[in-house]
């Protein structure tokens, strides 16, 4: 049985569908934390602080990869109005799924194609970033 703890970051495989379209495995990804908007209360008196809780919220995501030009033109027509699902799945050191994925759903925010320079050859990158509602985990 694989461990579920020291994962390097490259032991995950992340896939985006778009309005239900598939787009494939995204090499980077980053935001989509998990926070609320709790604070403390000081009652009077110097009584212990108390924490009510608070509403959740999701940070955005931002993901890449290779910039596919097909893909970039598909993805402009969807900003602001696609359904995203972006799944992240742990993978062991063999590169087999050894836990349930973590499954964000969210909205097409934005899109970005890929920045230029003459004296660069780093690969073509393109970027969405997907408002998140939700979150799942298992």
């Amino acid at each position: 049985m694989a461990a579920t703890a020291g994962v390097r970051k490259d032991q995950y495989r992340v896939t985006v569908t778009v309005d239900g379209a598939d787009t494939g495995v995204w090499d980077k990804s980053s935001g989509g934390g998990i926070d609320s908007d709790a604070k403390p209360y000081r009652p009077g008196g110097m009584g212990e602080v108390k924490t009510l809780g608070g509403q959740k919220s999701v940070d955005d995501m931002t993901l890449s990869r290779l910039y596919d030009h097909d893909l970039y033109v598909m993805l402009i027509e969807k900003v602001g109005a696609a359904a995203v699902v972006v799944t992240t799945q742990p993978l062991d050191p063999d590169g087999v799924a050894f836990v349930a994925p973590t499954v964000a759903r969210g909205v097409l925010k934005k899109v970005q194609g890929p920045e230029h320079d003459g004296d660069s050859t780093d690969p073509a990158m393109l970027e969405i970033e997907v408002t998140v509602a939700t979150v799942t985990a298992s």
